[in-house]
């Protein structure tokens, strides 16, 4: 009697794991469709909220939206809970501490009472657009990016450090070309400068005044043009080999244990911990560990 509740109870939260976290079935499909309609809805009523004639007018109407999303999303997250193997882990992750900022300031508007704190809470419900960033995790492209901006950290830490060390230099020559007579006053301005034309924004509130100073400016400028494509061309080369390595069949299978999504579909353990993954078609008769 133990085993056959202990197999009802696994079996349910299985059912519920691979609706919720997996991507090749019709239900997990259509909950995943679903939430990405809801997230998309609820970031729509945040900023309609924060136009004060649309307010005025539909204030309640969008108050009752808020607390039906509140509570649909507080659903899926007590789900989410239950459903994996480490709750603890998943709450601590990236996604469960979004999925926390995108729910609580609700809640935080009813237990801080007070005419004093009503500012506060205006600008803690402004943190309800975070629900924006789960989008990313229904994005096979947004996961895409995101690998390939992760494999292109450490040359672009490099680039930077690069950058950081010109702009001093470079900024530390303008403060000796120009002086503070011509609004170069110290070296943090002349940095400042520096990052402005090196980047080509050019806001025009500091500029060169002597020859040499235009000279060098002028050839600050055209280093800007090369250094930003840099960093582009990095990240592009990081995205063309996510994107060789990606398949149609991968980003659709998800370790309970650790969360990790790249999977494909006929693979048996997780490429992260090891775990063994759960069936991808749960109603063919393969079991899978307990969740």
């Amino acid at each position: 009697m133990m085993l056959e509740r202990s197999g009802i109870k696994t079996g349910w939260r299985h059912r519920v794991y691979v609706i919720i976290f997996e991507a090749d079935t019709p239900l997990g499909k259509l909950f995943d469709l679903s939430l990405i309609a809801s997230i998309v809805l609820s970031v729509i009523a945040v900023s309609l909220e924060s136009v004060a004639s649309i307010r005025a007018q539909w204030g309640p109407q969008l108050r009752v939206a808020e607390w039906f999303f509140t509570i649909a999303f507080s659903l899926e997250y007590l789900m989410r809970i239950i459903s994996v193997r480490h709750p603890l882990k998943y709450m601590l992750s990236f996604y469960g501490i979004v999925d926390v900022l995108a729910i609580i300031p609700t809640y935080l508007a009813v237990f801080l009472p007070g005419t004093q704190y009503f500012i506060v809470i205006r600008a803690l419900r402004i943190l309800r657009v975070f629900r924006v960033m789960k989008l990313v995790l229904y994005m096979q492209a947004g996961n895409i990016i995101m690998r390939a901006m992760i494999a292109s950290q450490r040359k672009i830490t490099v680039f930077l450090f690069a950058i950081l060390t010109l702009v001093l230099i470079i900024g530390s020559l303008m403060y000796l070309i120009e002086g503070a007579e011509n609004g170069f006053t110290n070296i943090p301005v002349s940095i400042y400068w520096t990052i402005v034309t090196l980047t080509t924004v050019g806001y025009g509130d500091i500029a060169p005044q002597t020859v040499l100073g235009k000279f060098f400016a002028s050839i600050v400028m055209i280093m800007g043009y090369s250094i930003i494509a840099v960093p582009t061309g990095i990240v592009s080369a990081e995205m063309a080999i996510a994107n060789r390595r990606n398949s149609p069949v991968r980003e659709l299978r998800t370790c309970n244990v650790c969360n990790q999504r790249d999977h494909d579909a006929e693979a048996r353990y997780c490429s992260a911990c090891g775990t063994e993954l759960s069936s991808p078609q749960p109603d063919q008769g393969t079991t899978s560990p307990s969740a």
